[in-house]
């Protein structure tokens, strides 16, 4: 089923994006710190299904905080990308 509306800001989606492509791993702890995003777990999971983003997930902790990073040597241009972060694609490699 496709939703055109990802039920959280364009910027959180765009944050989350960014994020992933400049190799970092993010949290919810860190998305509430950076953005005040609170839908980090439903932004990767469309990410992943929708996109077909090769998201990996890490639980850390005791209380198994999942830890979501791209996996290593992916091609930034066969990546499908929500209208929110298009501008991230590979003309907005540089960004």
């Amino acid at each position: 089923m496709k939703h055109d509306n990802f039920y959280s800001s364009d910027s959180q989606v765009f944050w989350t994006c960014k994020a992933l492509l400049d190799g970092r791993t993010i949290s919810h702890k860190t998305e509430i710190r950076e953005v005040r995003g609170w839908r980090l777990g439903a932004i990767i999971h469309r990410l992943r299904h929708e996109f077909g983003w090769p998201i990996q997930t890490e639980y850390r902790g005791p209380q198994n905080v999942a830890h979501y990073s791209l996996k290593a040597g992916i091609d930034r241009a066969a990546l499908q990308f929500p209208r929110s972060a298009r501008a991230l694609g590979i003309d907005g490699a540089a960004q």
